[in-house]
């Protein structure tokens, strides 16, 4: 009997390999056509492979909203209005004159250089380039549906894509317009009722984008009925300085003198010095947030953080942050192009007394230690960064060491086994389509997070290629298989290859550094309505994100 299972699996994981070694192809050569022999390369394997995160990419008469949004909000605003677009490193745009546009979900620098190009910074290595070109597969697979739908037998655009671009050009000149009859002209391109087409307008006016969904159809369609009827192709190319830097730490390198030649300066670098991965809010809000804050009449550091969060005005987060930088906090700005903004945080001019309830046991006596916290790296990117900051600083008198004790990871990742805002305690971590795997001795255990009542997970973590690059059969095939993994993110390995590389070859840390990954969980992948495309996580990450936090400082202070 054949079982169509794993026979999928094997297709989607082919279809997998396949992008990624086509990506990679492309990257080298320079440049290709989306529409041509290459990009329609991508198109059937991304088609192939169906991932969770686009919706209904396969179904050729509807458009998918949600992925759309979360695409949109990763991508600059204006790209759907671009038939070029050129992928980068730093050279010089922002000195030339071009002001940066950074996408609200994904801190990249890109310049419109005209109106028909848009050139994007790629500075976190290979993982941010499969991601982004992995987006723009997506979005000319969707374009092209809304061109078949514009376009009659004849190839002559349609009555009602002309009264869709009435509705643009008025929304353009801010003039009023019947919203529920341009709904109906817009649903017809769309492949979807009316009252879908409604919910997706409103999720868009909701979101971060500057554009609306009738605008952004409006170019993805406009394009692709170009490139049909006028022959006027759209091209992706990589510059060359981009693709000679891919793989040589240039940035992570510049990131992590930066920061260890800050710590030499301070005389620090033989204090207990501790690594933490994490977003820039949950470390800061629990060291400082009681003390900041001390007129609030906050009893525990999650009513501290929902308050915060919930604060629009974001004046609570302000005065938690000024009160730090008083009271031994440093900020390190990214200037060098990783956009990892870093927070070091002495413990010398921390009182004990003024520390949120959950540390009221923290031991501060002796040489107290530093705490070093970088926010989240890219995929790949964890490696450059990690690698390079646990490397010894070179001073003309000699390569100096830093006595690191541990190193924390608080990560967000997809859970295979349970529910949003579920806690993840990885044994090991096993790189996606090689035969690389990270076994290692967590310091974090599921007792840790047990006693506070809150569901907790224990067991292999995948590394994967990109979160858009996965389906239903291959992440079935690591929950029920010999893998028995209980999540998929994408830097544990690349952060783990960097540790072992530090302790046991180089052996500039020691080799009984402690290390710690907990990860909340920000979707699940396998359940309908809970994929990274359903939103944010927003009230329901606080808990697990602090209560990570927490365990941490208590692990370091403690």
């Amino acid at each position: 009997m054949i079982d169509f299972s794993k026979n999928r699996t094997r297709e989607s994981r082919a279809a997998i390999e396949r992008l990624y070694i086509t990506m990679r192809h492309l990257f080298i050569r320079g440049t290709y056509k989306p529409m041509g022999v290459s990009g329609k390369s991508l198109i059937e394997s991304l088609l192939v492979l169906e991932p969770e995160i686009y919706g209904s990419i396969k179904d050729p008469e509807k458009v998918e909203l949600d992925g759309l949004l979360y695409v949109m909000e990763r991508l600059p605003d204006g790209i759907e209005e671009c038939r070029f677009i050129r992928l980068v490193t730093r050279e010089g745009f922002e000195e030339a004159g071009y002001e940066p546009i950074v996408p609200p979900k994904r801190r990249r620098n890109c310049f419109r250089i005209d109106k028909n190009r848009m050139y994007i910074e790629m500075t976190r290595g290979r993982s941010d380039i499969y991601d982004i070109l992995t987006h723009l597969t997506f979005l000319y697979i969707e374009s092209d549906k809304i061109k078949n739908k514009a376009l009659d037998q004849k190839g002559r655009v349609s009555e009602d894509w002309m009264k869709l671009k009435e509705v643009v050009k008025l929304e353009e000149s801010e003039t009023d317009f019947d919203e529920k009859r341009a709904a109906v002209y817009l649903s017809n391109f769309l492949g979807r009722t009316v009252h879908e087409t409604q919910e997706g307008v409103r999720k868009f006016e909701k979101g971060n984008n500057k554009h609306s969904l009738y605008h952004i159809i409006y170019w993805l369609g406009r394009i692709a009925i170009d490139e049909a009827i006028k022959n006027l192709d759209k091209e992706i190319s990589f510059s060359a300085n981009l693709r000679d830097s891919v793989g040589r730490h240039i940035y992570g390198e510049e990131w992590a003198t930066r920061i260890k030649r800050f710590l030499y300066e301070k005389k620090w670098s033989k204090r207990p010095i501790h690594v933490i991965s994490a977003n820039l809010h949950s470390i800061l809000n629990t060291l400082y947030g009681f003390a900041a804050l001390k007129d609030q009449p906050f009893k525990s550091i999650e009513e501290l953080a929902i308050e915060t969060s919930q604060d629009e005005e974001k004046e609570l987060q302000s005065t938690i942050s000024e009160y730090a930088l008083q009271h031994g906090m440093y900020e390190i700005g990214d200037h060098t192009g990783t956009n990892l903004s870093v927070q070091i945080f002495d413990m010398d001019l921390i009182e004990g007394k003024e520390l949120c309830p959950e540390l009221k046991e923290a031991r501060l006596e002796g040489e107290r230690p530093v705490l070093v916290v970088m926010d989240y790296a890219f995929g790949e990117q964890a490696y450059e960064c990690m690698d390079e900051l646990l490397k010894p600083l070179e001073l003309d008198s000699g390569n100096e060491n830093f006595n690191i004790r541990s190193i924390s990871i608080v990560g967000k990742a997809g859970i295979l086994t349970g529910d949003k805002g579920d806690i993840m305690i990885p044994t090991a971590h096993v790189f996606e389509g090689t035969a690389d795997n990270y076994p290692l001795d967590n310091d974090f255990t599921t007792e840790d997070f047990e006693m506070y009542g809150h569901p907790v997970f224990e067991g292999p973590m995948i590394t994967v290629l990109g979160t858009s690059l996965q389906n239903k059969d291959v992440l079935n095939h690591f929950v029920t298989s010999t893998w028995n993994a209980v999540g998929l993110e994408m830097e544990g390995a690349h952060y783990q290859k960097a540790i072992q590389s530090a302790a046991r070859i180089r052996l500039s840390i020691k080799r009984n550094v402690k290390v710690r990954y907990a990860y909340y969980a920000s979707d699940n992948p396998l359940k309908t309505g809970s994929t990274l495309a359903s939103g944010s996580l927003g009230l329901e990450g606080i808990r697990p994100t602090y209560l990570i936090s927490v365990k941490v400082l208590q692990k370091v202070l403690y």
